[in-house]
């Protein structure tokens, strides 16, 4: 049960009534906490390069780098000979297995990530990975794998040869960001940028459990957005996230990315400007605004644009360093949640050097639908102290947490309206370089965040990489 009463603890073994007698005190729900239970090694000498400012098996957008299926975790990473590996183990065991899966990535290009998602219809494993505006490897294991962790022995020849394709299908040459979601009905879909940074359309392909589908494309790289400082007439979607909530509604969060440089107040800064949210109630075949307005069908000839009313529920010009891809969750009643990131007005109008202004002077926000309807944001008054991004999570009880640049957790509670927010944990002893991956799908299974780091180096020098686990409220 979600809730817990002090009514229960009082008259077990008494008989009770179907409700609480008028008066009866509930007990209230626990605000955000972290544990510690412990941290396990996948790789003492992981690859270590930095590119873009982060390293590749360490960027937060990766959507899934550490997952929970059926009571095993999964990871997956490239070794120091440049192997992509995917490791497995019980959850709370202290040992991983891993299998190389027999593909060696290929430049020192932080993008390039591996990411991982289950479909549910034939228990297979799928990788997308080593992918920056041009072609992908595709692998996927025998049906069955994830389905009979235990019986099934984890090994190379549980996994299909890479493939240029997704069984023959094949997407687009400029190909970016893999991101698999599993439909509530147990397809496994797949959202991909096509085309290049500041000149992209987002696109959906779905696995049935048999064949693969291409949905198409259903953002818009067209239209002018003019800012005080000039015009640009192309641009990318980059989103936060793409996730379904208990409901089977689609959220995705996201900001612009404009082509054309002279949108901004000076050079050194980056073109991203306003957050924007949509949803889908049909598996991402069509697209609405926050009113519920139809902005866009995918594959169709209308597409979500920079034009579109009611799209932005956070205006940010582009002279503050706007973060691209951060992060999104959904609460227990299936309000969207998001951290954004930015440096704030009140430390100047116009950043001329988006590294060490965010590093100087960036913070990061929680934006979310609240009860009422509305938008809502706190600031969380920890400085990022970093460029790179912030993940969001929410626990049972809806409590909020950001896993913070080196591997800091802060939290707010939902009693507080989310307004609360304080340091939680602050990284000691970690070493950890920057942005983190974090397991999204194990806090529903058994209320354990597992963060997914690697340890600071320098040059080419390889690293440790870690999973640390914490207990959240039970």
């Amino acid at each position: 049960m979600r809730r817990r009463t002090l009514l229960g603890a009082a008259l077990a073994g008494a008989v009770t009534t179907p409700a609480l007698a008028a008066g009866t005190a509930r007990a209230a729900d626990p605000g955000p906490s972290v544990t510690r239970t412990g941290t396990t090694t996948l790789d003492s000498r992981a690859i270590f390069f930095v590119s873009y400012d982060g390293l590749v098996n360490n960027n937060s957008f990766q959507k899934n780098g550490l997952l929970t299926y059926r009571g095993h975790q999964y990871a997956a990473w490239y070794t120091a000979d440049r192997s992509a590996v995917v490791g497995r183990r019980a959850l709370g065991g202290g040992t991983w297995s891993t299998v190389k899966v027999g593909h060696t990535l290929r430049y020192d290009d932080s993008h390039n990530v591996i990411s991982m998602g289950v479909s549910r219809a034939d228990g297979r494993l799928h990788l997308n990975m080593d992918s920056h505006s041009d072609g992908f490897t595709y692998v996927k294991s025998v049906a069955g794998l994830m389905d009979d962790p235990s019986g099934l022995s984890w090994t190379a020849s549980r996994f299909g040869a890479p493939q240029s394709t997704l069984d023959g299908l094949a997407l687009t040459s400029q190909f970016t960001y893999p991101q698999f979601v599993s439909t509530p009905e147990g397809r496994l879909q797949l959202s991909y940028r096509a085309g290049v940074s500041g000149n992209g359309r987002n696109a959906l392909a779905e696995y049935d459990g048999t064949r693969w589908t291409a949905l198409g494309e259903w953002s818009a790289a067209t239209g002018t957005y003019t800012s005080e400082h000039g015009s640009s007439t192309a641009r990318n979607m980059y989103l936060h996230g793409i996730d379904y909530d208990r409901g089977g509604r689609l959220h995705a969060f996201f900001t612009w990315r404009e082509q054309n440089g002279a949108v901004m107040c000076g050079g050194g800064g980056i073109t991203n400007h306003d957050t924007g949210y949509v949803h889908s109630d049909d598996r991402g075949r069509t697209w609405r605004n926050d009113a519920g307005t139809v902005v866009g069908t995918t594959g169709g000839s209308d597409k979500v644009a920079v034009s579109d009313a009611g799209l932005v529920v956070d205006a940010l010009g582009p002279d503050h360093s706007l973060m691209n891809q951060e992060s999104q969750a959904t609460d227990s009643a299936g309000r969207p949640h998001a951290i954004i990131s930015y440096v704030p007005g009140r430390f100047g109008q116009c950043t001329t050097d988006y590294v060490a202004d965010r590093t100087a002077n960036g913070r990061a926000f929680h934006l979310r639908k609240n009860a009422s309807g509305t938008w809502q944001k706190t600031e969380i008054p920890i400085p990022l102290n970093s460029s790179q991004r912030t993940r969001l999570i929410l626990d049972r009880y809806d409590n909020a947490y950001a896993i913070l640049p080196f591997g800091r957790i802060a939290g707010a509670s939902k009693a507080s309206g989310h307004t609360d927010w304080k340091l939680l944990f602050d990284g000691a002893g970690l070493n950890a370089f920057g942005e983190v991956v974090v397991d999204e799908t194990r806090i529903g299974q058994d209320g354990v965040l597992s963060v997914l780091y690697q340890e600071k180096s320098s040059g080419t020098t390889p690293s440790a990489l870690h999973v640390v686990d914490f207990r959240l409220p039970a």
